[in-house]
């Protein structure tokens, strides 16, 4: 059945929106090549967009030719606002954006360990409220959430899960009732996956596995373009994961024993330690990725300690490797970040060795801010797929 002309409209609407996302500021003639629909159409959506103030002129073509520049239309940024949240255990980090997704303002609250419950989420609230108004923005149209743990696939909600502060669910649930705002909840991980995948380190790939090593370390699956998040939403639970070189084996309710005993940030620094590398000390990053710097930087035995760690890299990889072929890992996160290159090569090199599916290992591009990139990714998907939505 063919769409009705209002349906049809809006879809033509969409696509304009997203082209001048994706490539604007552009003029009407190229939104006739781009789209492919006629000068008269094209001039129709224009103004439709420009009366329900979406976009507007930005400015005019410089090229040479008689009569008038052509106009430039964009996308009007400040048409809705968003927040991206990043949830530690120990802080929160906030980021509150425009439409096309630059930063207006960004702070970072330290939270600890023995603050009250309901004094971290007032705090968190309070630190996103004081963002907003530095940005001087109006209210927030949308609002992403990146948090460790697992989200329920049918409420899409930040699971009750043992070890985790219990402020964190209670924080979501204060920002969905107190805000006249979408918000959205999502695992870091898959966040940093999406930031990765649409502005990082494999925009070239639709089909690859994130690693994120920083304090703990978890995984995120994507494929042909899509986050896949598992029956239970435990999908990349990573840690979980039995492999040799540890003691014991993982239970239901601790990775004790597996994949986090080899590549946790107190394990890595028992192991930088033991190869006369000391930066796990002190400092403001993960105490693995200041050993992995300052194992690149020639401190201590650094290349046997570079040696072990990838050892111990490539064991998870090649059980990832084995069971989804996907190609490309991507080392992520401080850990992964600090390591770069010269890390990823030598993962990529024992694996080979172990594995018989050719797959390639990359540095991630974002380190610790992939989780906040990927928080405003969704809340910028969600305002947009609000205000650019065909009517029903």
């Amino acid at each position: 059945m063919p769409a009705s002309p209002s349906t049809a409209r809006a879809i033509n609407d969409r696509l304009a929106l997203r082209l001048l996302q994706q490539d604007g500021p552009l003029t009407a003639t190229q939104l006739k090549t781009l789209t492919g629909l006629s000068r008269p159409t094209v001039a129709d959506l224009v103004e439709r967009l420009q009366d329900a103030g979406l976009i507007s002129v930005v400015g005019e073509t410089g090229a040479e030719r008689r009569g008038p520049n052509a106009r430039l239309y964009g996308i009007v940024a400040d048409r809705a606002h968003l927040a991206g949240l990043d949830v530690r255990t120990d802080s929160v980090a906030v980021v509150v954006a425009d439409l096309l997704g630059a930063t207006l303002a960004e702070a970072t609250l330290p939270i600890g360990s023995d603050t009250a419950t309901d004094d971290a989420v007032e705090q968190a609230v309070a630190l996103l409220e004081r963002t907003a108004r530095a940005a001087g923005t109006a209210p927030l149209h949308s609002v992403g959430i990146g948090a460790p743990g697992l989200i329920d696939p049918v409420t899409g909600e930040l699971r009750d899960t043992t070890g985790l502060p219990a402020w964190h669910r209670r924080l979501v649930r204060a920002l969905q009732q107190r805000l006249p705002a979408t918000v959205l909840v999502e695992n870091e991980t898959n966040l940093a996956a999406v930031a990765e995948h649409r502005v990082g380190a494999v925009q070239d790939h639709d089909t690859f596995v994130l690693l994120w090593l920083g304090h703990g370390v978890g995984a995120a699956v994507m494929l042909d373009g899509k986050l896949r998040r598992g029956a239970s939403g435990g999908a990349g639970e990573i840690g979980f994961l039995p492999v040799p070189g540890t003691i014991g084996i993982p239970s239901a309710v601790n990775c004790d024993g597996g994949f986090h005993s080899l590549v946790g940030s107190a394990p890595l620094c028992e192991l930088a330690a033991a190869h006369g590398i000391t930066a796990c000390d002190g400092g403001q990053e993960p105490g693995a990725a200041a050993a992995v710097r300052a194992a690149l930087a020639g401190e201590g035995d650094s290349a046997a300690f570079l040696g072990s760690l990838a050892d111990r890299l490539a064991l998870g990889v090649a059980a990832v490797a084995s069971v989804l072929d996907p190609g490309c890992v991507l080392l992520a996160g401080e850990v992964g970040s600090a390591g770069g290159d010269e890390l990823a090569a030598c993962v990529e090199e024992r694996l080979a060795m172990m594995s018989p599916l050719r797959t390639e290992v990359r540095a991630g591009r974002l380190g610790g801010t992939a989780v906040l990139h990927g928080a405003v990714l969704a809340a910028r998907e969600a305002a947009q797929d609000s205000l650019f939505a065909p009517p029903r």
